[in-house]
């Protein structure tokens, strides 16, 4: 007996746009670029619509409305709630709630995206199909006082339809007539509203699958450089879900976060204010908890025994994170009046913690390999 999926389950209308733009953009996309060629002015608006849709989705869906991790003049929330509609990820207001109510309840059936019910519904199933009743938006109650985020909801497939698909049309228009009006609206319009809904799909599926996860294995959330690259940043994901509300995604100076980088940019301009971070100290110290609970995992477990110098190398290293943890809560508390001596120290001590808590990851992988 076939397996069939009532219709009523179907949420046709996102169904029927997420299908018809994935086939544009592999069937007529690529046409347009054997018969008429494909220009930089083409290249060039793909990009920027890519940057400014993109950049709309982490730095002021996600970041900004759904997280508080700072606050943004009128300019910059105008700009993303624009631009943000552009990627047909629904409004702002949708946005959130579902956002919100996936840090609140991950990995569990209140979790709109729930990985545990597979990949292909944490990337997408969840949008195509009507799974449950739709929940309310009981949790943007901040939100529905922001006058700008409330006209957005008013006018969403308006704005959508308007900065997604006709203002690149328009563009192409002016550069080269009506064959450059089909080119913007393909290129620019419809392939960059695949590509930046599928950025923002595989933080819900890709990095709840693969990656690491230095800071807890309390969710499925993990990081991810490579996806880092594709997503201004979001690739970061196990940090996210420990720091949802660090304005940062990629919290070392060296990993890829583009959206840190702007927003911090917009703080010195004077458009954006009030970044919050989480001091090193408390992501220190999360580490090297969870290094140590590794450890004693990996020497406690029977399944496949250690050789004896990868035990003591081990057992060493685990020593080595407890002393290091106890001796910075003593400096916290020596050091507590900060002054520039004492900052310097404190610092240093900072490093050599640092340095062996990479050790203990790196033994640890060792030990995954040998065993």
């Amino acid at each position: 007996m076939a397996f069939r999926i009532p219709s009523a389950r179907i949420n046709w209308t996102n169904s029927s746009f997420l299908i018809g733009t994935a086939i544009t953009s592999v069937t007529a996309v690529p046409l347009y670029a054997w018969f008429v060629k494909v220009d930089a002015f083409q290249i060039g608006m793909f990009l920027c619509f890519f940057v400014a849709t993109g950049l709309s989705i982490t730095l002021g869906y996600h970041r900004l409305f759904a997280h508080k991790a700072f606050e943004a003049r009128w300019p910059i929330r105008l700009l993303t709630l624009l631009f943000g509609a552009a990627t047909f990820e629904n409004s702002a207001l949708a946005w959130v709630s579902d956002h919100r109510r996936h840090h609140k309840n991950v990995d569990s059936d209140d979790d709109p995206y729930d990985i545990t019910k597979g990949f292909w519904h944490a990337h997408i199933g969840w949008i195509l199909f009507r799974l449950d009743p739709e929940p309310p938006w009981d949790n943007v109650a901040d939100l529905r006082k922001d006058r700008l985020v409330m006209l957005q909801e008013k006018y969403y497939v308006r704005t959508a339809i308007t900065v997604g698909f006709l203002l690149p049309a328009l563009l192409g228009f002016l550069h080269a007539g009506w064959i450059g009006a089909l080119g913007g609206f393909l290129i620019a319009g419809v392939a960059r509203v695949v590509a930046v809904q599928h950025m923002t799909f595989f933080i819900n599926s890709l990095c709840h699958t693969v990656g690491r996860q230095p800071y807890s294995d309390q969710c499925s959330a993990r990081d991810s450089a490579l996806m880092a690259v594709f997503t201004f940043g979001e690739g970061y994901h196990n940090y996210h879900h420990e720091f949802q509300h660090d304005y940062r995604n990629g919290v070392k100076w060296w990993q890829w976060d583009p959206t840190k980088w702007s927003i911090w940019i917009l703080s010195k301009l004077g458009l954006v204010k009030g970044l919050r971070r989480v001091s090193e100290e408390k992501i220190l110290l999360l580490q090297l908890a969870e290094a140590r609970r590794r450890l004693d995992a990996r020497l406690a477990c029977q399944v496949t025994p250690l050789q004896g110098r990868m035990r003591l190398l081990l057992q060493h290293s685990g020593a080595k994170l407890h002393h290091l943890g106890e001796r910075w809560t003593a400096l916290k508390a020596e050091y507590a009046e900060k002054t520039d001596v004492q900052i310097e120290h404190a610092r240093a001590a900072l490093i050599e913690i640092r340095r062996e808590v990479r050790h203990a990851f790196d033994l640890l992988e060792l030990a995954s390999a040998m065993a």
